[in-house]
């Protein structure tokens, strides 16, 4: 007995309305919402089924324009602030990714999604097999977060998550969860998975009664944040596209190090601001920023020092001559720490 939804069988082709969404006309459901409305059609004729097989797009026209055929599918990295909705429009009138992306990309479609208070790296593609290649859990495309949270967690409760948890009836797979550093009251922890699902990361760590007040991601599969600052974008190169469709589980040593290295993207551009007088900049290649000297290496959610002047070196020079402690025979060493995510600046000895 043949199956009521039979499979459409590669060799004979897909359906339209994949067709055109990896054609980057639309999203499948607005292509299908455009079938039903009759603006799509097959030399002439009006397609009436979204499920129509076709092997390619010639003679298909959508509102009496050709379709022309996809181009090989492109991948950017975009560093989503907070605050933004993953959406490309929103009826109560809220400011999506959309708003602050540059106009002079192609159609991106996001990767999966990252909630209104998430920030960090959000894949986007001009391809819906590649977008869906991503997301698909079956293949295995692991997600880095790290998160900022007020409570008390020890080591061991994060490396139970490692057989998965079930919360509320919804069961969360495999995560790799390990305590990066106490800062008082709260705790940063880095969590690996490979289902995303909605909220996950923030349910599983409510769960274990923590409350979650900063949530970034890092890392999704080999393509990394690295230095992106919050608004940028930035193209990743062909061959490593191909690269990752050839091999979707491979995470390069760059990708599983401590400290992620800038992303090997070969351009990067600030999105379009807020304010409409601002125009997009075009995607141009930026020179390596040198670190300043006695700087320790800056992560995702790190605290950028504040900016010196003229006056306040005058002050701390006025109060090395002032104070006693200053000279290097009366002032006892001390021991150097690098400064993590959440870390106070530490204050001057009152003189």
């Amino acid at each position: 007995m043949t199956p009521p939804n039979p499979r459409p069988d590669p060799a004979r082709g897909h359906r339209i309305a994949k067709l055109l969404a990896r054609a980057g006309i639309a999203s499948r459901r607005e292509i299908e919402r455009m079938i039903v409305e009759g603006r799509v059609a097959i030399d002439g004729r009006v397609v009436e089924t979204p499920a129509t097989i076709l092997p390619s797009l010639r003679g298909v026209t959508v509102d009496d324009n050709p379709v022309e055929e996809p181009e090989p599918a492109r991948l950017f990295l975009y560093h989503k602030p907070n605050g933004l909705l993953v959406t490309e429009r929103d009826p109560a009138g809220r400011r999506t990714i959309y708003d602050q992306l540059p106009r002079d990309l192609p159609r991106l479609m996001p990767v999966g999604r990252l909630d209104l208070n998430t920030e960090g790296l959000l894949l986007m593609t001009t391809d819906g097999a590649l977008k869906r290649q991503l997301e698909l859990p079956a293949t295995g495309v692991q997600r880095a977060y790290r998160a900022r949270a007020y409570g008390q967690v020890s080591q061991a409760q994060l490396e139970a998550l490692i057989d998965g948890v079930e919360i509320e009836g919804v069961r969360y797979g495999t995560i790799d969860a390990n305590l990066e550093r106490r800062t008082g009251a709260n705790v940063w922890v880095e969590m690996i998975l490979t289902e995303g699902k909605n909220r996950e990361v923030r349910r599983v760590l409510e769960h274990l009664g923590l409350k979650v007040s900063r949530l970034i991601r890092t890392r999704y599969g080999p393509f990394l944040l690295g230095d992106l600052r919050p608004g940028e974008i930035g193209e990743v190169r062909p061959q490593d596209v191909a690269q990752f469709r050839r091999d979707p589980t491979n995470v390069p040593p760059a990708a599983r190090a401590d400290a992620p290295p800038r992303p090997s993207t070969p351009a990067r551009t600030r999105a379009r601001a807020a304010e409409p007088t601002l125009t997009s900049q075009k995607l141009t290649q930026e020179p390596p920023r040198k670190s300043p000297p006695r700087k320790q290496p800056s992560r995702p959610g790190d605290a950028a020092p504040p900016s010196s002047s003229g006056r306040s070196t005058e002050r701390a020079t006025e109060r090395k001559r002032l104070s006693p402690l200053a000279t290097p025979s009366a002032r006892p060493p001390r021991a150097r720490r690098s400064r993590r995510p959440g870390d106070a600046r530490p204050s001057r000895p009152k003189s």
